[in-house]
C-alpha cells in the first residue's frame, strides 16, 4: 500500500491547497480563508489572480482545452479554480487520477499511449471544469494542433507542476505488479519528458520517485532524505529551517513560487519538519500560499507513504468516488 498511499496523499494535499492556490499575499490568504483545517471551496475574488492579464485562444479545435472557460481570462479577481467544490482536485491532479485509471485499464504504461488519453480527455467538453490550464498544457496543445507528433509536443518547462503525475504513475505501476525499480524510474523519466522536457524537471522527477521507492522498502523519511543525495537538498539546511516559522522559510528564505529546483527544497521543508504528521504537513504547506498545490504533490505523497492518511481526509476527497473500488482491488 505504500505507493497507493503516496498517490492518495498527493490528491489530498492538492485539494487542501486548492482554494488558496497561488495566493502570494498571505495576509489576504488569512483574511479570505483563515486557518485552514479542512477542505474548503474557493471563492471570488482572488486578490493575486493574474488571469486579468492572461489570454488563450486555441488555434483550432485540436487546441480547445478550456471549453469556454477562456471567457474569464482577462477579468480581474477570478479564482483559478472558481468552479471546483470543497474536496475537488485541480486539473493536474484530475489528470493524475486519470493516469492511474489508464494504467489499470491498460495493464501497462507507455508514454505515447498515455498522451493519446491525455489528448482525448482534455478535448472532451466538461471532462474538467477548471478555469485555469497551466502554460505547459497550452503549449502542448498548440503544438498538437499545429500537427506535431504527440511525443514532440512537450516543452522545456521547469515548474514543480511537472511532478504532479509521478505518484500516480508509481502507484499504477505498483498496482499492476510492474515494480522493478530501474523500469519504474525510466517510466517516470518518459512521463515527465513528454510534457516538461527540462533537466530540472527530469531531475526532480527522479528524486521524488527515488524517495518514494526508498520509503516503499521500509526506510523512514528523514533517513531517506539524509542518504539519497537528492539534488539541491541539504539536510543541514532542513534542520536549520525546522526551528523557523513556515512562512519565514517558505516566503522569505525560499520562494513560494513554482520554479524548480527551489520549489523542491521548499517542499522538502514540510516533508522534513512534519515527517510524522500528515495533516500538519499538508495544511502547513497550504497556508504559506504560492504554488502550494504542486508542492503538495511532494509533501502529501512522501508523508503519506510513511504515515498513511487520516480517514476523514479520504472521506472528503471527491475523486474517491472514482478510485475507492479500484485502489482496494489492486492494492498488494
Amino acid at each position: 500500500m505504500i505507493l497507493q498511499n503516496a498517490f492518495l496523499g498527493s490528491l489530498v494535499a492538492d485539494s487542501v491547497s486548492m482554494p488558496v492556490h497561488w495566493y502570494y499575499d498571505v495576509s489576504a490568504l488569512d483574511a479570505d480563508y483563515g486557518d485552514i483545517a479542512q477542505y474548503r471551496a474557493p471563492h471570488n475574488p482572488h486578490p493575486d489572480s493574474i488571469l486579468w492579464r492572461s489570454s488563450y485562444e486555441p488555434i483550432n479545435p485540436r487546441a480547445d482545452i478550456l471549453h469556454g472557460q477562456q471567457k474569464y481570462w482577462g477579468m480581474r479577481g477570478i479564482h483559478y479554480h472558481q468552479n471546483l467544490k470543497a474536496g475537488d482536485n485541480t486539473l493536474n491532479l484530475q489528470l493524475a487520477a486519470e493516469l492511474y485509471l489508464h494504467i489499470l485499464r491498460e495493464g501497462d504504461f507507455r508514454a505515447e499511449n498515455w498522451l493519446k488519453r491525455y489528448v482525448e480527455v482534455m478535448l472532451t467538453p466538461e471532462w474538467h471544469d477548471d478555469t485555469y490550464a497551466e502554460e505547459y498544457h497550452r503549449a502542448f496543445f498548440s503544438n498538437y494542433a499545429s500537427g506535431k507528433k504527440l511525443l514532440s509536443c512537450g516543452v522545456p518547462d521547469y515548474h514543480i507542476g511537472s511532478l504532479s503525475l509521478v505518484p500516480a504513475l508509481l502507484a499504477g505501476l505498483e498496482a499492476i505488479g510492474r515494480t522493478e525499480q530501474a523500469e519504474m524510474l525510466e517510466d517516470v523519466c518518459s512521463l515527465v519528458r513528454s510534457t516538461h522536457n527540462h533537466p530540472y524537471s527530469l531531475s526532480a522527477g527522479q528524486d521524488l520517485a527515488r524517495t518514494l521507492l526508498h520509503l516503499k522498502k521500509g526506510h523512514e523519511i528523514r533517513e531517506s532524505l539524509t542518504n539519497l543525495s537528492l539534488n539541491g537538498i541539504s539536510v543541514r539546511q532542513l534542520q536549520k529551517f525546522e526551528a523557523m516559522e513556515d512562512r519565514v522559510v517558505v516566503g522569505e528564505k525560499l520562494s513560494t513560487a513554482c520554479y524548480l529546483p527551489e520549489s523542491l527544497l521548499a517542499s522538502c521543508h514540510f516533508v522534513w519538519k512534519y515527517h510524522d504528521d500528515f495533516s500538519n504537513a499538508v495544511f502547513s504547506n497550504a497556508l504559506v500560499g504560492g504554488d502550494n498545490c504542486h508542492r503538495g504533490v511532494i509533501v502529501g505523497s512522501v508523508v503519506a507513504a510513511q504515515m498513511g492518511i487520516p480517514p476523514v481526509l479520504l472521506e472528503g476527497l471527491g475523486v474517491m468516488n472514482k478510485l475507492s473500488d479500484v485502489i482496494d482491488a489492486f492494492a498488494p
